[in-house]
C-alpha cells in the first residue's frame, strides 16, 4: 500500500489520521523535529530553522500531508507569535516544496490543511470555497499567507488540496474539553451576545475528509473542512448543555475576553458562517451532519 508521510503528524488531528490511515492499510510516517524511526510511526528529521529535512523521508512517499504550525490559540499574538505563526505554516510548505522537487518530483499528491480563517469576520455571510478572502484581521492575513505558499506547491505542476478546517471537536485536544470541563461544573459559557457563527467538523469526518483527498484523483484546490451546519455559539453552547445534562448558559463579556486574551480573542468571538458546498460536491458525506449528534458522538 501507498506510504504516507505527515508533517504535524504528532497534533490532535495528525495521531487520529495516522491510526485511520494505518487501519486502511497505509504505510505512515512522521515529520518531526526528534528523528525516532523505531516508533509507531517512524518519525524522520527535519528543522525549519536549519532549512533540513531526511531526504529518504520524502524519497519513500507517495504523498505528503502537511499539518504543521504553531498553535493559534497557544499564546497570546504579540508580534513575535504573531510572525512565528505565519512562518511556521509558510516555511513548512516552501521547504516541503523544495525537497519534492529535489528528490520526489512525481508524488502522487501534496495535501494540506488551511484553515476558515480565510475567511475572516463575516457576520451573517453564508461562505462557501467561492468566497474571496476575508479583508481584515489576523486570522485572514495569516491564512491568506499560508494559502499562498500552498499555491507555491501547486506551481510545480503535483496534484495539490488544500483543506479549510473549521473547529475541530475531539476530546483527544483542541477546543472541545475546554469547553466540556467548566460545563460539567456549571458553567457553560457562550462569548459575548453568542450570535458569531460557529463551522464546527468532528474529527473521525475531517480525517476522512483528508483520505479522500489521498483517493479521489480528481480533488485539487482548496475545499472547507466543516460540516454542512454551522452553529451560532449561544447554540453550540445550549446542544452541548443537553448532551451533558448542564443546561445553565452564562455569558462571558466581550470586554473581559479582551482583557484576558487580547486580540486572540477573535478566535472565539469571529463569526464565520462556513459552508462545504465544493466539498459535498465531490460526493464526500460527512458522518456527523448534526452537532448534536457529534457531541452525543464524543461525550455520551
Amino acid at each position: 500500500m501507498a506510504q504516507v508521510l505527515i508533517a504535524g503528524g504528532t497534533g490532535m488531528i495528525g495521531q487520529y489520521l495516522s491510526r485511520m490511515l494505518q487501519e486502511r492499510g497505509y504505510t505512515v510516517a512522521h515529520l518531526s523535529r526528534t528523528e525516532n524511526k523505531e516508533a509507531a510511526f517512524p518519525a524522520y528529521a527535519w528543522d525549519l530553522k536549519q532549512g533540513t529535512i531526511d531526504e529518504s523521508a520524502i524519497q519513500s512517499a507517495d504523498y505528503i500531508i502537511n499539518l504543521a504550525g504553531a498553535g493559534i490559540a497557544d499564546a497570546r499574538w504579540t508580534a513575535t507569535r504573531k510572525t512565528a505563526l505565519i512562518n511556521s505554516r509558510v516555511d513548512s510548505a516552501r521547504l516541503l516544496k523544495k525537497s519534492i522537487q529535489q528528490h520526489r518530483p512525481d508524488l502522487k499528491a501534496y495535501i494540506s490543511a488551511s484553515a476558515i480563517g480565510y475567511y475572516g469576520e463575516r457576520g451573517e455571510e453564508i461562505l462557501s470555497e467561492a468566497s474571496v478572502a476575508g479583508s481584515s484581521g489576523f486570522l485572514a492575513e495569516c491564512v491568506k499567507a499560508w494559502e499562498a505558499a500552498i499555491e507555491e506547491v501547486a506551481e510545480t505542476g503535483i496534484r495539490t488540496v488544500g483543506i479549510r478546517v473549521g473547529l475541530v471537536l475531539s476530546m483527544e485536544g483542541g477546543a472541545l474539553p475546554k469547553m466540556v470541563t467548566p460545563a460539567k461544573l456549571g458553567a457553560n459559557t457562550y462569548f459575548g451576545a453568542g450570535k458569531q457563527w460557529y463551522s464546527w467538523v468532528h474529527i473521525e469526518d475531517i480525517c476522512r475528509l483528508f483520505i479522500e483527498a489521498i483517493e479521489n484523483e480528481a480533488m485539487q484546490g482548496f475545499y472547507n473542512g466543516t460540516a454542512p451546519t454551522p452553529e451560532r455559539n449561544k447554540d453550540f453552547a445550549r446542544v452541548l448543555g443537553q448532551v451533558l445534562n448542564r443546561p445553565l448558559l452564562l455569558p462571558a463579556p466581550v470586554f473581559g475576553l479582551r482583557l484576558a486574551m487580547g486580540e486572540m480573542a477573535d478566535v472565539v468571538l469571529t463569526s464565520t458562517k462556513v459552508l462545504p458546498e465544493r466539498t459535498t460536491n465531490t460526493g464526500f458525506v460527512f458522518k456527523f451532519e448534526s452537532l448534536n449528534r457529534a457531541l452525543g458522538d464524543l461525550l455520551v
